[in-house]
């Protein structure tokens, strides 16, 4: 079977420091979405909640059933994105480390 080609075929053993560095970055940008996953779960559940607790829409209209189904469907949304976003994370998170095994098992070394 012949060898997939890489962009980093014609450098093999050339790499540098800085492209160390951005896989670096590349693995720490995938875990700062996944806080922002969290934090945007964590703000429509909480959402959810004072909209079941507080009855809001209540006030503002004559269906009692309006504060807990808006309340209900934010806590669902918010419990979806943080599933979501942990789905994502940890699938980038199999594919940085699938790419970086495929270079220690081809020998390319990164130079300072």
């Amino acid at each position: 079977m012949p060898e997939k080609s890489t962009p980093y075929d014609g450098i093999k053993g050339q790499l540098i420091l800085r492209d160390h560095l951005a896989a670096d970055r590349t693995i720490l940008a995938n875990e700062r979405t996944f806080l922002a996953y969290i934090r945007t779960a964590l703000t429509l559940f909480v959402a959810g909640l004072s909209f079941i607790h507080f009855e809001i829409v209540t006030k503002m209209v004559s269906s009692p059933l309006a504060d807990r189904t808006i309340g209900l469907g934010l806590m669902l949304l918010g419990s979806i994105t943080f599933f979501l976003g942990l789905y994502r994370y940890n699938r980038m998170k199999a594919l940085i480390r699938e790419i970086k095994q495929r270079e220690l098992a081809e020998g390319i070394t990164y130079e300072d």
